[in-house]
């Protein structure tokens, strides 16, 4: 089993999918870890929609057209529940923020289990509202990709912690 460190090395977004179908032992995994991700005030304002990609290739790239978006046996949306979001002090919803975690552990999970994803927040979202036949208190949020790698990670380039980290005040 990886440590965290070696599992948040280890994920990269894929961008080739062997059509292998995911056991379902291994999806129910991944789902469970969106499942248990902390939300604001626990009200896990998000739904996530898996679809195959099996018979749905042309809608599927009506939302993001890349021929690796629809190699991948599912895809994943994440939407955001709006009604049931928490608002700030300030009057924001965070549902973007809960949605974002959700899609954070299952890209972790995925990693952990040798499923491979891809973060998709440049999609079209008429057609997403289109092809999923979303409800108006649904917004879509992120779409990734779930399936088996059939690439190899590159080299992650990241800046040090020294220009990430700022020690007491500006």
């Amino acid at each position: 089993m990886l440590s965290f460190l070696e599992l948040a090395r280890a994920r990269y977004s894929v961008r080739a999918y062997r059509p292998d179908p995911i056991p379902d032992e291994l999806l129910q995994q991944v789902l469970e870890a969106a499942r248990l991700a902390p939300t604001a005030s626990n009200r896990q304002p998000f739904r996530l929609i898996l679809i195959p990609t099996a018979g749905h290739k042309n809608e599927l790239r009506r939302i993001y057209n890349r021929d690796w978006f629809v190699q991948a046996p599912l895809v994943l949306c994440a939407c955001a529940c709006v009604p049931e979001s928490w608002f700030t002090i300030q009057g924001k919803r965070g549902y973007e923020i809960d949605v974002a975690i959700a899609v954070d552990h299952i890209t972790l999970a995925a990693t952990d289990v040798g499923l491979g994803t891809c973060w998709i927040a440049a999609f079209n979202p008429v057609a997403a509202r289109q092809v999923l036949n979303l409800p108006r208190d649904l917004e879509p949020v992120i779409f990734t990709p779930l399936g088996f790698p059939a690439d190899t990670p590159g080299p992650k380039e990241r800046r040090p912690l020294t220009e990430l980290v700022i020690h007491h005040r500006w």
